[in-house]
């Protein structure tokens, strides 16, 4: 396998894979950047196919957060973990640890925190390990679980959304297609019910469907159906690399804005669904609220301005769609530009600031 020849690979600071025996534990860390501070990003627990699957996703992530933390503003780099799931689940408080280890022998250039797969219980035990992880409820420093600010910051990416790509003011009538009802897409189901939303879902989950059909009045179909459905806004809240050849030409939206990590399989696939006339919200700046909640952590913790600070995504949206419309460009290129653009402004800031520092 070479690192340096995946698709993917785009200019990262570091990949490392570690093994410990004992536990089970095969895991990578990829760190994008760390210009404007330590790599923050999620540890993924999934059953991937093979390594060369888990190696792709990590790189992807990891650089989508570097991205997300830019145009957040916040003082993080990009990073993303992986861990291959074992077959064993009974060895999982003692991979957690060994995965603690692995994360606490990088001194704190990565941080990491939950992600898909991993729970705030998994995270109390990688922090027996290591001060570097972030989103645990630590002494009133947080909230713990990410997810509802995720998903408070991906609810009015979709207004901006339905604003730029629908004409409306706000979400009432709007029918949205929503794909995934777990930790972040529950949270988003419910914010958009209480806005007077339409709900179709999809999840593999039934209970989950049930409490969406009687307490939201969603309206359910199958998880393979959700693309064929008639909707203004389709928000896939689940597994990355949905928006493909196959998926994006049975769509039937009109704006795409939901919560889940590297929604195109591709990036030419943010071309694709601009000539198809759909609106993109690109996923890491419409899902970066547990990232920006986990910047608000600490003993001065303030909930509801961690809260404003996440609506602030529907105005960073708003200006890349009106970028993006201005340009002739899809979405994504605009927001990778931005992104970049940010980094690049704020690295040079800070090493003038040093250099002040030192001549001073």
């Amino acid at each position: 396998m070479s690192v340096f020849a995946e698709k993917n690979f785009r200019n990262h600071e570091q990949v490392l894979f570690h093994q410990d025996q004992a536990s089970g534990l095969f895991a990578i860390i990829a760190i994008h950047s760390t210009a404007l501070g330590p790599a923050l990003g999620g540890c993924r627990y999934w059953s991937y196919d093979d390594e060369t699957a888990a190696l792709d996703d990590v790189l992807r992530l990891s650089r989508g957060m570097t991205y997300k933390a830019a145009l957040a503003g916040l003082a993080f780099g990009g990073g993303k973990a992986v861990i291959i799931a074992p077959k064993n689940e009974e060895q999982r408080p003692a991979l957690f640890t060994a995965f603690g280890h692995f994360v606490n022998s990088l001194g704190g250039r990565y941080i990491t925190a939950e992600d898909v797969g991993t729970s705030p219980a998994d995270m109390e035990i990688v922090h027996g390990a290591t001060p570097f992880v972030a989103g645990i409820a630590d002494g009133g420093a947080g909230d713990g679980d990410p997810s509802p600010a995720t998903a408070w910051g991906v609810f009015h990416g979709l207004r901006a959304a339905a604003g730029a790509g629908l004409g409306r003011d706000g979400l009432r009538g709007v029918h949205v297609s929503l794909q995934g009802l777990g930790h972040v897409g529950s949270y988003l189901a419910q914010h958009l019910a209480d806005a007077g939303a339409r709900l179709t879902v999809a999840d593999l989950d039934q209970s989950r469907l049930a409490w969406a059909r009687d307490s939201l009045g969603a309206e359910v179909v199958g998880v393979d159906a959700i693309y064929d459905v008639a909707a203004d806004i389709f928000a896939p809240n689940a597994m990355g690399a949905i928006l493909n050849d196959q998926t994006i030409s049975r769509l039937r939206v009109r704006a795409v804005a939901g919560s889940a990590n590297n929604q195109l399989a591709e990036d030419r696939h943010g071309a694709a669904l601009a000539e198809r006339g759909i609106l993109y919200a690109p996923d890491y700046v419409i899902n970066a609220g547990g990232i920006i909640n986990i910047s608000h952590e600490g003993r001065a913790y303030d909930r509801d301005a961690a809260l404003a600070h996440c609506a602030r995504i529907h105005d960073t949206l708003a200006g890349i769609f009106r970028r993006a419309e201005l340009e002739s460009r899809p979405t994504n290129e605009v927001a990778d530009q931005l992104a970049e653009e940010q980094i690049a402004d704020r690295a040079a800031a800070q090493a003038q600031d040093r250099l002040r520092t030192a001549v001073g």
